[in-house]
C-alpha cells in the first residue's frame, strides 16, 4: 500500500522558517519525482518545487525561488521542502506527491499524494 505522510508544519510568525518532511512507504521511492503542493482555503491547488528520483533535478515555483529548497533522501525514503522567509499568503496545506516521471508542475501529473500538513504564518 502506497502511503505519503507529511510532517512539519505548524504556526511561524512572517519571515520565519519551517521544514516539510514526506516519508514515504509501500513501494520503491526512489524510483519516482517528487513534488510539493500547496493550497489555500478558497484556492485551488499549485506547485511549490519538485525533484527528480536521483535529486540531480529541481524545480521552483518562481514566487518561492531563492527561498524555498527541496531535496530527497533515498535511504530513508523522505522529500523534505526547507522554506525560509515565509510570508503570511503562504498560509496553506501543503502536500507532497509523487509521480514516475519527472519534474513536473501539474496536479495531474501526480500519481500519488499524501494527506497534507498544515502551514500558518502569521503578519
Amino acid at each position: 500500500q502506497v502511503q505519503l505522510v507529511e510532517s512539519g508544519g505548524g504556526l511561524v510568525q512572517a519571515g520565519g522558517s519551517l521544514r516539510l518532511s514526506c516519508a514515504a512507504s509501500g513501494w520503491i521511492f526512489s524510483r519516482y519525482a517528487m513534488g510539493w503542493f500547496r493550497q489555500a482555503p478558497g484556492k485551488e491547488r499549485e506547485f511549490v518545487a519538485a525533484i527528480s528520483w536521483s535529486g540531480g533535478s529541481t524545480g521552483y515555483a518562481d514566487s518561492v525561488k531563492g527561498r524555498f529548497t527541496i531535496s530527497r533522501d533515498n535511504a530513508k525514503n523522505t522529500v523534505y521542502l526547507q522554506m525560509n522567509s515565509l510570508k503570511p499568503e503562504e498560509t496553506a496545506v501543503y502536500y507532497c506527491a509523487a509521480n514516475p516521471r519527472t519534474v513536473v508542475v501539474g496536479v495531474e501529473d501526480y500519481e500519488y499524494w499524501g494527506q497534507g500538513t498544515q502551514v500558518t504564518v502569521s503578519s
